[in-house]
């Protein structure tokens, strides 16, 4: 897939484009990590990870997070193989730590539509959680059709179909360390 560091190798007829490279997602990556500490100083955070898009980004979340943390999973589908959402959310793995009266930040990759955030956090907070925040890497505020907006947000992006650093096109492509679009 990768020929060498930082270039892709894809099987389309597309060509990729780099939106955000290595050096800016880890630079915002480490001041969210320091914002999500000041705010959960002294508290028990329990932080749950949507998979499978958002494992990249929440593994280098929770390092750059200096307060104790309990990592959870939870897998939802709404996308299959397509460049949109389908507006359907199916929980598909629940997590497995009890998260009555504590501090949960739901973290994803992006969030567009916003339904798959709004129908977790309506899932979540049945659970009894002391406190529910979100946390994106991406943000695509033009795309929303539900009423939710992200605690936490790595970027603002446009309404472009992304590929890279744990989000995929079909099964592959998670593994490509910056954020990349296809130009036709």
């Amino acid at each position: 897939m990768r020929k060498k560091k930082g270039e892709v190798s894809l099987e389309f007829n597309k060509q990729p484009r780099v939106l955000i490279d290595e050096e800016q997602i880890a630079k915002r990556v480490k001041e969210l990590g320091k914002e999500i500490t000041k705010d959960y100083e002294g508290k028990e955070l329990v932080v749950i990870s949507l998979l499978r898009g958002s494992f990249v980004f929440a593994a280098d979340l929770v390092r750059a997070i200096e307060v104790p943390v309990n990592v959870d999973f939870m897998t939802t589908s709404s996308y299959g193989y397509s460049e949109s959402s389908s507006g359907l959310v199916e929980i598909v793995t629940d997590i497995r730590t009890d998260i009555k009266d504590k501090y949960v930040l739901i973290v994803d990759d992006i969030m567009d539509s916003g339904n798959t955030m709004k129908e977790v956090v309506k899932y979540v907070d049945q659970k009894g959680p002391k406190s529910i925040k979100t946390c994106v890497l991406l943000d695509k505020p033009s795309r929303r059709e539900v009423d939710i907006t992200p605690d936490y947000v790595g970027f603002t992006i446009p309404d472009v179909f992304i590929v890279g650093y744990g989000l995929n096109y079909g099964d592959y492509y998670r593994n490509v360390p910056y954020i990349f679009t296809f130009d036709d």
